[in-house]
């Protein structure tokens, strides 16, 4: 099998590298990286190109599909939760009081 060929790779890994792909290239990745970085994800998820069937293989490591996004932090910065959490408290006290 040359090089490149995805021939081994099953369905759903394929869809899983076009996913990842689209990811990378919303953030301005240039196609060409988006795809190796894509395939490398699923080589890094998968274990490289399985046939399907059950029992085949290893189980699946997810980490690499958690890491992308808000890395490192949370959604939210501690003086936008404090107000958050401030304003709810009001709101529930003013509804018990009335």
């Amino acid at each position: 099998m040359p090089r490149g060929d995805k021939g081994a790779y099953t369905d759903k890994q394929k869809r899983q590298a076009e996913h990842i792909e689209e990811g990378y290239e919303k953030r301005g990745v240039s196609e060409k990286e988006a795809e190796s970085r894509a395939w490398a994800t699923v080589n890094k998820i998968s274990g490289g190109g399985k046939k399907s069937g059950s029992g085949r293989g290893k189980a699946e490591n997810h980490s690499p599909e958690i890491k992308g996004g808000q890395k490192g932090g949370a959604a939210q910065s501690q003086a936008s939760r404090s107000a958050a959490a401030k304003k709810g408290w009001e709101t529930r006290r003013h509804k018990a009081s009335a």
